[in-house]
């Protein structure tokens, strides 16, 4: 049997470099991780489905044979998230057969590198449209499970053996910074929850959530619509006198960190002319982009070697930034990030929506969420022409891509 011709649309050779946009993106809820939360019955492979057969409803001007790749990131890469989920999530979803797709893993940046992967090849000419995301089920697959760490990390003394507990590297993130205490990674913490409950009640979040149907075992069907881990109402002195895991007397608790959580996210990248053609709506341009690594045991200083080579690359200083996306991994790395360059820790230009110390962060599946929120604030801030959207990531490394709005 031969091969039948795949479409296309091309006629004419592809520039040897074009623009990138960012068209669309959705989540799913972002629910809390174990037998008790959201997704606890329910596959990581099916909330990627979820997700991409929303956006191909919300752009019905992007035909399914034009999606030239799937890259889909996850952390922990077997069960329901292997199998090379972004090929194996496209065929489920529906897209044609002669989609191609891949996994990608730089832990808690995999869904950031995915977008940043397909923007080079859409970029140099290998691609006209893409769907990049990520996802983490942290309920059936905890951080760190199957993994076998070299021993030489430590008998070697590559790295400190705090590396391997990021809880760990953000109390020495705090050592590192001594003007960085509990009280204000606590009341950055309680800021976060203020910021997303008031964009939960402005209608700012649940524009871009998928709802999941759910089902388990012992309570039937159910449907998530929104996130499961923020907590209104939070206070300083409600969570001053929580546990410090990590470190007797620590400063790093539950309450200024993200959780432990189950999501997935995606969107739609695409080469400017390409997303015009179709009547697809771009967000905003990808300007530049920079990976960085760092000592592991205080990996929360990543974003600010990412994002000083990222501001290099694009000619462009801080203070050209006009909205901030910060993952809050944990409250002192974004304050160390804030410390670095001299901005306050409640500037209005960051994380607007607030962040994953109350949404949570579902590891791979969060570098988009912040691009989500990222083109939304854009719409809202037409003044603002450049943001940034930025993480830390686990073994030492840190994440930038500056973004140009187009609204």
């Amino acid at each position: 049997m031969g091969l039948r011709q795949l479409p296309t649309s091309r006629s004419e050779p592809v520039p040897a470099s074009r623009e990138v946009v960012f068209v669309d993106g959705v989540r799913t809820p972002f629910g809390k991780a174990g037998p008790k939360g959201l997704y606890a019955e329910t596959r990581a492979d099916d909330l990627v489905v979820r997700v991409i057969r929303e956006l191909m409803r919300r752009n019905p001007g992007l035909p399914p044979e034009r999606v030239d790749e799937v890259a889909i990131a996850a952390t922990t890469q077997i069960g329901d998230q292997g199998l090379t989920i972004g090929r194996s999530a496209a065929v489920l979803a529906g897209l044609p057969k002669s989609v191609p797709g891949y996994a990608v893993d730089r832990m808690c940046a995999g869904a950031m590198t995915a977008v940043t992967t397909v923007a080079g090849g859409i970029s140099f000419g290998a691609y006209d449209v893409a769907i990049a995301g990520g996802v983490e089920h942290m309920g059936r697959h905890p951080m760190g499970e199957g993994v076998d760490p070299n021993p030489r990390f430590l008998s070697e003394r590559l790295v400190d053996g705090s590396a391997l507990v990021m809880g760990m590297t953000a109390e020495n993130l705090h050592d590192r910074y001594p003007s960085i205490g509990k009280e204000r990674a606590d009341a950055f913490a309680v800021a976060s929850q203020e910021k997303v409950a008031k964009a939960y009640a402005d209608g700012r979040i649940q524009r871009d959530l998928v709802p999941v149907a759910t089902r388990k075992a012992a309570e039937g069907w159910g449907l998530a619509t929104a996130d499961e881990g923020p907590r209104p109402g939070t206070t300083l002195e409600g969570i001053r006198g929580l546990k410090t895991p990590f470190r007797s007397h620590g400063r790093v608790t539950a309450g200024n960190s993200s959780g432990l959580n189950d999501g997935a996210t995606g969107c739609i990248v695409a080469a400017q002319e390409v997303a015009e053609e179709l009547g697809l709506t771009p967000r905003m341009r990808l300007v530049s982009y920079a990976f960085a690594g760092v000592d592991p045991e205080v990996m929360g200083v990543g974003p600010i070697p990412s994002t000083e080579r990222a501001l290099r690359l694009a000619g462009l200083s801080i203070g050209d930034i006009g909205l901030f996306e910060i993952n809050e991994a944990f409250a002192v790395q974004v304050l160390a990030f804030l410390e670095h360059f001299g901005i306050a820790d409640d500037d209005p230009r960051v994380n607007p929506y607030g962040g994953a110390i109350a949404f949570g962060h579902p590891l791979a599946s969060s570098g988009v969420r912040l691009m989500i929120q990222l083109s939304r604030e854009f719409a809202e801030r037409p003044d603002v022409r450049y943001g940034i959207t930025t993480m830390c990531v686990g073994m030492g490394m840190g994440g930038t891509v500056i973004w140009e709005n187009l609204a």
